[in-house]
């Protein structure tokens, strides 16, 4: 049997160059492996484009524009969601009984519009979105950007609260999927992230280099680039990279002060996995505690040792593959003692048996197609 979905992408899912597009591109990719004929609707805004690289995983692809600034803007509905909701995107869902997966709860304005009789509807929960964006709050330091998040952050708590018990919703985390079963979406389930990474490829041995990287545009991931120049590396001598997009001139500028700091702005993604193999130590530090963050997966899949903070790692079930500090002072402290400690096949090991079974994108497939058909 021949079986059909829709898939709404709150972004276009490539190029694969940060956390929510990588779940996005991976799961398209393993479900049309799993044979499923996919209708890709996607909001397109910003530098992204329209790739043709979709092509291949798609039998068709609709873009819609996202309403940004005043036009999106809602004082009772989030603003990811109301700059979403799309008369157009609406009628091409109505036009079929086809099941639906929605990507982010940042695609769920329609809900109440494709939401009939018993056509199967996967909502997928790449956050807890409240959480995420009062963590935003914290870490700006811009007023205007703190009043939004703030704002953004109530409107969330309030809309999820009522969103429909009927649909499935697909958590990023256990600590997620407990977080949305108690607030009454019974209907909750974990489906770890879904990574290009399928073996362990750590090299053994000593990397040349201590590695941060990430989105460096998001508040909180330039907020620890800048404590680990601040905190970290200024009272340690040792090589420290940091790479990501579109870092502030802020951060350029601390980053260069010192002779053993640099930055990589906007590397390609195989520079980024060139980065992560050849470093010693990816160091990891995180300010919130919402969903998982993929680049943890890059470092334990592709790098050697990595050190984090209790932020990062917390609820997770890789502790073991970690090396974990609560201070600026313990990290430190780590980072020194792991300096010429060469990364060993014991501690590979460790780690094929730590994510193996957990991020095995044609296994999570399988469990997400039962709830879609």
């Amino acid at each position: 049997m021949t079986r059909h979905l829709h898939i709404v992408c709150f972004d276009v899912p490539w190029p694969a160059d940060y956390g929510g597009a990588i779940d996005m591109l991976y799961r398209i990719e393993a479900l049309h492996r799993a044979g499923i004929r996919i209708h890709l609707h996607y909001f397109s805004y910003g530098r992204r484009g329209n790739p043709n690289e979709l092509n291949q995983y798609c039998e068709t692809i609709h873009v819609y524009e996202r309403k940004t600034g005043h036009q999106g803007f809602s004082f009772s509905i989030p603003y990811i969601v109301s700059s979403r909701i799309s008369t157009e995107l609406i009628k091409n869902l109505q036009q079929d009984d086809y099941p639906v997966l929605l990507e982010g709860v940042h695609c769920t304005g329609m809900l109440t519009d494709i939401n009939k009789g018993n056509r199967k509807i996967v909502v997928r929960l790449h956050n807890n979105e409240t959480d995420y964006y009062r963590h935003l709050a914290a870490a700006t330091s811009n007023i205007l950007k703190k009043v939004y998040y703030k704002f953004e952050s109530h409107l969330l708590k309030k809309y999820e609260s009522g969103l429909p018990k009927n649909c499935f919703y697909a958590c990023i985390t256990k600590k997620d999927e407990y977080h949305f079963k108690t607030a009454g979406l019974i209907n909750s389930f974990f489906l770890p992230a879904f990574a290009p990474f399928k073996t362990v490829n750590s090299p053994e041995g000593i990397g040349n280099f201590c590695l941060y990287h990430g989105n460096l545009s998001v508040a909180e991931n330039e907020k620890a680039a800048i404590w680990l120049l601040t905190k970290v590396f200024s009272k340690i001598k040792i090589p420290f990279v940091i790479a990501g997009k579109d870092p502030s001139r802020r951060l350029t500028k601390l980053a260069h002060l010192c002779q053993h700091t640099c930055l990589v702005a906007n590397p390609s993604a195989s520079e980024i996995n060139d980065l992560v193999k050849k470093a010693h130590i990816n160091i990891l530090p995180a300010f919130s505690n919402t969903g998982i963050k993929l680049k943890l997966l890059h470092a334990l899949f592709e790098g050697r040792h990595c050190v984090v903070n209790e932020q990062m790692i917390r609820d997770t079930g890789l502790e073991a593959a970690c090396h974990t500090g609560t201070t600026a002072n313990a990290i430190a402290s780590i980072i020194m003692q792991l300096n010429h400690q060469p990364f060993t096949e014991d501690e590979k090991r460790l780690r094929e048996n730590l994510l193996a079974n957990t991020f095995n994108n044609e296994m999570n497939a399988r469990q997400l197609i039962q709830y879609l058909w």
